[in-house]
C-alpha cells in the first residue's frame, strides 16, 4: 500500500516537473520572440532615420553653394554632446539668425554665443557679413554692435534689427574668415589670416579662428596667442563641435 502511494506521488511529481518545464520553455520562446521583434523595430527606426538624413542631404545638394552656406550658418547650435563626453569643453550655445534682406552676393547674421547656464549674458555678440567671391570662395566679415545688450535674445523678425544699418557697425579688421566650399564633402572650411586678427584678451596679441561646417554641425576653433606665439586662451585639443538643433 505504501509502495503504491509512493509510486503515485512520484508520478504526480514527474507530471508537475514536466508542466513546469513546459511553461519555462514557452516563456523563453515569448522572450526570444519579443527580443527579435524589438531588434527588428530598432533596425527599422535606424533605417528610417538613415533614409530621412539621406533625403535631407540630397535636398541640400540640389542647392547652389551660396544658398547652402546660408542654410549651414543659420540656426541654433550647441556643444552639449561634446561637453558630456569631454570635460575640457563647456556646454556652449550659439545663435545665428538672418537679419536684413539677403542679395545674391551677400547676407547678414546676428550672432550670440553664451554658456548654457548664462544664456541671458552672452560673452560674444556680433554681426557677420558673408560675401560671395565665386562659387567656391566666400568671406565672413565680423562686426561689433553698439550697445549690444539691447539685442540679447531677440528673434529673427524683431523690428529692433531695423533700427540700425551696416554702416553703423564696427568692423574687426583682419578677423574675417575666408571660407572655401568642398564639393566632394559638401562642406565649408575656413580660417582667419595668420596673425592678422588683433586680440587683447588674457594677454593675447592676436587670435585665430578655424571653422568647418555643413548643414548638421559646425566645428569652430578659436585661439588666442601672445606675442611669443604661446596660446593663452581657447580650446587646446581641437575645436568646439556645435550640433544644429533645428
Amino acid at each position: 500500500m505504501k509502495k503504491a502511494v509512493f509510486e503515485r506521488s512520484g508520478f504526480f511529481f514527474w507530471l508537475l516537473t514536466l508542466a513546469l518545464m513546459y511553461k519555462i520553455i514557452a516563456l523563453l520562446v515569448i522572450v526570444i520572440s519579443l527580443t527579435e521583434t524589438g531588434c527588428k523595430h530598432s533596425n527599422s527606426i535606424k533605417q528610417t532615420e538613415a533614409v530621412v538624413v539621406s533625403t535631407v542631404q540630397q535636398d541640400s545638394r540640389k542647392m547652389d553653394s551660396f544658398t547652402y552656406l546660408k542654410k549651414c550658418m543659420r540656426g541654433d547650435f550647441s556643444s552639449t554632446e561634446q561637453s558630456l563626453h569631454d570635460s575640457d569643453y563647456f556646454d556652449i550655445r550659439l545663435r545665428m539668425i538672418p537679419i536684413w534682406e539677403a542679395t545674391p552676393e551677400r547676407f547678414y547674421l546676428y550672432v550670440e554665443q553664451a554658456v548654457s547656464t548664462s544664456l541671458d549674458k552672452p560673452y560674444r555678440i556680433r554681426v557677420y557679413e558673408v560675401v560671395k567671391s565665386d562659387r567656391e570662395n566666400f568671406t565672413s566679415y565680423i562686426y561689433k554692435l553698439k550697445n549690444p545688450e539691447r539685442f540679447i535674445g531677440k528673434k529673427e523678425q524683431d523690428p529692433i534689427f531695423n533700427t540700425f544699418t551696416a554702416d553703423s557697425l564696427e568692423l574687426l579688421e583682419g578677423c574675417e574668415v575666408k571660407l572655401r566650399f568642398d564639393e566632394n564633402k559638401w562642406e565649408f572650411n575656413g580660417a582667419t589670416g595668420e596673425k592678422t586678427c588683433p586680440s587683447e584678451r588674457s594677454g593675447a596679441s592676436w587670435a585665430t579662428s578655424k571653422v568647418t561646417m555643413n548643414d548638421e554641425r559646425m566645428i569652430s576653433w578659436d585661439q588666442g596667442w601672445d606675442k611669443e606665439g604661446k596660446q593663452v586662451w581657447g580650446a587646446v585639443k581641437g575645436g568646439y563641435v556645435f550640433k544644429k538643433s533645428e
